[in-house]
């Protein structure tokens, strides 16, 4: 995430933050469905409708990093250089939202996510917003030279192959295996 530089963008950003890992650390206490919107508005002390200036919606407290990974995904396609190649510069930024979801800690986060239904949901139609996002941007870079149905395919794989690893034992070689196959599709197309 980009560090906001003047002191308004700064200060929202700590309010955004402080306000995240209070829903999460209620949730965890808690459980997911016995915590309200008015709960985690609060005991952030903050208004509901500052909660809702920040997180569109009680499952987005959750994911509250989605925008961050799902512009890293399309900046990896849209900041390389024309010489660099596609595949590893997404494998790159898979590795590191694969460690970021696996560390320590990680495991009740992603328990209570599969104990609901809501925010598989809406983990769901995240990864179909994000592979969205990663095909457009792959279909716009001209160097690329593929068939939109290629690139929004590849995007898909990408998306997947993030699903895949971190749930596998070894996230980190469940990357790397993932990613031998979508060098050798995109290679292909």
């Amino acid at each position: 995430m980009t560090t906001p530089t003047g002191r308004r963008e700064r200060k929202k950003a700590a309010t955004r933050q402080k306000i995240a890992d209070t829903a999460l650390r209620l949730f965890l206490e808690r459980g997911y469905d016995a915590v309200g919107i008015r709960d985690v508005a609060a005991e952030a002390d903050v208004a509901v409708t500052t909660l809702f200036s920040h997180f569109a919606s009680k499952e987005a407290l959750v994911f509250e990093r989605d925008d961050d990974f799902e512009q890293r995904l399309t900046r990896a396609v849209t900041d390389r250089a024309p010489d660099d190649p596609l595949i590893p510069a997404l494998r790159g930024e898979i590795h590191a939202m694969v460690r970021h979801c696996t560390a320590d800690g990680a495991a009740p986060i992603y328990r209570m996510i599969d104990e609901s239904r809501a925010l598989r949901e809406y983990e769901e139609s995240m990864r179909l917003r994000h592979a969205e996002s990663l095909g457009a941007a792959l279909v716009a870079d001209p160097g690329l030279a593929r068939s939109e149905t290629a690139c929004r395919t590849i995007a898909r794989f990408v998306i997947d192959a993030y699903a895949l690893a971190r749930d596998a034992a070894d996230p980190q070689a469940a990357v790397d295996e993932i990613f031998e196959m979508i060098e050798a599709a995109w290679q292909a197309a």
